[in-house]
């Protein structure tokens, strides 16, 4: 069944060019204008983005912090930290050496600050590069600690014979080798129509599961929604199906027994993303000791169901 629902969240009003509302990384696909910035939200976007970036990030702080003070360095005279060579790149390069010496609270002893102003300015680059650690590993902690789903969405969404009416199902896995506790999924249609003033709007049905929660999931878990009397996709045809401009958003909780916690991981599929006719081939299966393998190469892959 499919029961017509208020709006979750996402708002009515659609486009006629309007594109998916969830991206595949579970972010509403929401671009935001005209915000104000703050400081505050440097954490949560730090903790957030990809690692390759943090670290990028991180490197390139740290670089331009020391090169700003090698400048003033420079500017106060390179002599107040070490014999000065007469070319400026090599004494850059030494007050460089130096304030990445200071800024880490290392300093080999080669070179020292042998001046008022140099002690000045390297007593507050300490100062700055105990905070600049501080506040990284703040991060790290941060990044490590923070509560995530590790949910793999099947790339395919298929619809195929089920009984005595089709079905559309899709499966999902633990990224984990831990065993999901008491998976539980919820299945959000909306479906983007033109109303008599033609303008798009969009309608929300709670799709009704074959089985919405399991006990626990160390395996795969195909999720099916049969389409039967009573859900707006009955009576069309494969073709009028896949044609709608609709999308299904996925949310899925469980309790991680890393974290100690209930997580949660969306997701979405656009209905003209339906393979028709094609099954998922079995994951899992069991070597000659009888142990269960679970063969995560074979995840994605869906075979078809026509001779």
């Amino acid at each position: 069944m499919g029961k017509k629902i208020k709006d979750p969240g996402i708002g009515n009003s659609s486009a006629q060019l309007a594109k998916r509302m969830i991206n595949n990384n579970g972010s509403f696909n929401v671009i935001h204008i005209n915000k104000s910035r703050r400081f505050s939200e440097a954490y949560n976007y730090l903790v957030n983005i990809s690692w390759w970036r943090f670290f990028t990030l991180a490197f390139l702080s740290y670089v331009i912090a020391n090169i700003g003070f090698a400048l003033i360095y420079l500017f106060i005279g390179v002599g107040q930290i070490t014999t000065s060579t007469g070319h400026v790149l090599k004494d850059f390069f030494n007050a460089f050496f130096f304030s990445s010496q200071t800024f880490t609270t290392l300093g080999y002893g080669a070179m020292s600050p042998n001046g008022i102003e140099s002690g000045i300015v390297s007593s507050i680059e300490a100062f700055v590069g105990l905070m600049f650690f501080a506040f990284t590993t703040g991060l790290l902690y941060g990044r490590f600690s923070k509560p995530r789903a590790a949910i793999r969405f099947s790339k395919h969404l298929v619809l195929r014979d089920f009984g005595e009416n089709k079905a559309i199902m899709f499966r999902i896995e633990n990224n984990r080798k831990s065993t999901m506790i008491n998976p539980e999924v919820s299945v959000t249609l909306t479906l983007s129509k033109k109303n008599d003033k033609g303008e798009y709007a969009n309608n929300f049905y709670s799709l009704k599961l074959e089985r919405s929660n399991i006990s626990y999931l160390p395996t795969t878990w195909t999720i099916v929604h049969e389409v039967d009397k009573g859900t707006p996709l009955f009576g069309l045809s494969e073709n009028e199906l896949i044609k709608q401009r609709g999308e299904l958003i996925v949310m899925v909780s469980y309790y991680d027994e890393s974290f100690n916690q209930v997580v949660h991981q969306m997701y979405s599929y656009l209905l003209n993303e339906i393979k028709l006719n094609y099954k998922f081939v079995k994951a899992y299966y069991y070597n000659d000791k009888g142990e269960m393998i679970l063969d995560h190469k074979l995840f994605d892959c869906i075979e078809s169901l026509k001779s």
